[in-house]
């Protein structure tokens, strides 16, 4: 098999969204991986927050007292400038509110683990 490539100098977009934001009812986090995939990313990871605001300046928490059924989450994804350029438009159509950043990263080491 073939180890996949990305260049050394990459793009790292961030989207910033809650567990609770959906697309025609599905979790918008699932929706954007598999979009993701779907376009030939080189990988896309999802992060929960602790704690966190938005725009509304309205707070999420896992704190115990106050549980969050919309914690933040973190969605990056890892690839050429413009892969990431050309999945703009598509993230454009499904999120409704949120934060996208984008910013330069450099690649150290992309491969496979081995299955041994």
């Amino acid at each position: 098999m073939t180890e996949p490539t990305i260049p050394a100098e990459a793009q790292r977009l961030i989207i910033y969204i809650g567990e609770a934001d959906r697309h025609k009812g599905r979790a918008l986090y699932e929706v954007i991986v598999e979009a993701a995939r779907r376009e030939g990313m080189a990988g896309a990871t999802v992060f929960r927050g602790l704690s966190g605001f938005g725009a509304h300046s309205l707070m999420h928490t896992a704190n115990i007292l106050r549980l969050s059924e919309d914690l933040p989450l973190r969605v990056e994804i890892v690839d050429e400038k413009s892969k990431i350029e050309a999945f703009l438009p598509l993230l454009d159509e499904l999120m409704q509110g949120g934060l996208i950043t984008m910013d330069p990263v450099r690649v150290i080491s992309y491969r496979h683990r081995n299955s041994e």
